[in-house]
């Protein structure tokens, strides 16, 4: 949990958050609750989450999102010009890395607003040019992986030590070490609302 925490806060970091933002946070898998979880700290005061898993997003309000937003439901880029007047977000974090995803991201940005990419992408991205605003929208597009350092590293558990941040709200399943193929199974296989699995060894 350690590594997702330390992606997803670098994901906020690069998002250029600040006290007041609007911030959509694209995917509410395990680095994308722990980006809306960091969403907040930074003092964003509107946070969406967007995903199409309803377990997710219910997850999704309890780590700090304001407002969640099913895709398969509605045209999200719709939804939040909607939620911000027509601005658009100050911030917007993709954490699934698909060019779809990636795309919105871009779109729900106001000039001047900030990508942050956490997503791993199989194949070539491509920027559309209205999305882009024919590059005078003045956009940022941030990339982050997985720092760490031993000051890092004290400062996450700091966080989590402290109660801001719960990460047991995205453990939802244990197996006992004996039983690690079907735990294997259910992760690779997302079955029954897994986000993530406790491995104990009896």
């Amino acid at each position: 949990m350690g590594r997702i925490l330390s992606v997803a806060l670098s994901g906020r970091r690069n998002a250029n958050i600040k006290i007041g933002d609007t911030v959509v946070v694209f995917a509410q898998g395990p680095i994308g609750l722990c980006a809306t979880a960091g969403a907040r700290l930074m003092g964003a005061t509107i946070i969406i989450g967007v995903d199409g898993n309803e377990h997710r997003l219910g997850i999704a309000k309890r780590m700090g999102a304001d407002i969640t937003l099913n895709f398969k439901n509605c045209d999200v880029v719709a939804e939040v010009m909607k939620i911000t007047g027509g601005r658009g977000a100050d911030a917007s974090i993709e954490a699934l890395g698909t060019q779809s995803t990636f795309e919105s991201a871009l779109r729900v940005l106001k000039p001047g607003g900030t990508l942050s990419s956490l997503g791993v992408y199989s194949s070539d991205l491509k920027i559309p040019l209205t999305a882009f605003a024919a590059g005078l929208g003045d956009h940022k597009i941030n990339t982050a992986l997985c720092p760490g350092g031993k000051e890092r590293m004290r400062r996450l558990m700091g966080v989590i030590e402290s109660g801001r941040v719960d990460l047991g709200l995205m453990l939802t399943h244990r197996f006992k070490l004996d039983d690690i193929v079907a735990a294997y199974d259910l992760f690779s296989h997302q079955r029954d609302g897994v986000l993530k699995v406790a491995i104990t060894p009896g």
